[in-house]
């Protein structure tokens, strides 16, 4: 969800379902928070579209206040009531915990799922030093996904991972040295 939308509790969000006319006045979804505590049933009480965004209003949420704590939440589809995919097609919550291979070579697990940066989402995997990669879920790089095996099989071009890396302590306090060497350069 994206912001509230009015004064009597609706919110308005993105919708990243391909599925026309998905959502429906009487339709049970889970509210699910970013840092994914808390999982919350909501009931559609009314929708509309409103500026490329769909207006939600829920049973049970009637206040700006109450709105307010579902912004940010991701909006997800029972299980029970998933349409089914065509085949290559998965839901983005399949993809969650999965291990992500590279070439057969585990390279870490599938923490979130973002969309927009580009034409491809990005998976957000935390490697096993902890760090958070960001690898393009594009079909150029996909071998495969199994949800039942939780492996997303993929032929990553040779350093694609170390330039989505983040920086290490090291890198970041050479890069600051660099910034402050141009900074006194430009000042003779």
């Amino acid at each position: 969800m994206v912001k509230t939308q009015g004064r009597r509790g609706e919110v308005a969000g993105e919708i990243l379902s391909d599925i026309p006319d998905r959502f429906t006045v009487g339709m049970k979804l889970q509210a699910l928070p970013r840092d994914s505590a808390g999982r919350r049933e909501l009931e559609v009480e009314e929708l509309w579209p409103h500026k490329g965004l769909l207006v939600l209003k829920f049973a049970g949420v009637d206040s700006i206040s109450e709105a307010e704590a579902l912004v940010g939440c991701e909006l997800q589809v029972p299980r029970s009531q998933r349409s089914k995919l065509q085949a290559g097609w998965n839901y983005v919550s399949d993809l969650v915990g999965c291990a992500v291979l590279d070439a057969g070579r585990e390279i870490g697990r599938i923490e979130d799922v973002q969309f927009g940066a580009g034409e491809a989402p990005l998976l957000i995997v935390r490697d096993a030093a902890k760090r958070l990669l960001e690898v393009p879920f594009a079909e150029a790089y996909l071998d495969g996904v199994d949800v039942e095996r939780k492996q997303v099989r993929m032929k990553l071009p040779e350093g694609l991972l170390e330039v989505n890396a983040p920086l290490t302590v090291e890198e970041k306090r050479e890069q600051a040295q660099g910034a402050r060497k141009s900074i006194k350069h430009r000042g003779h």
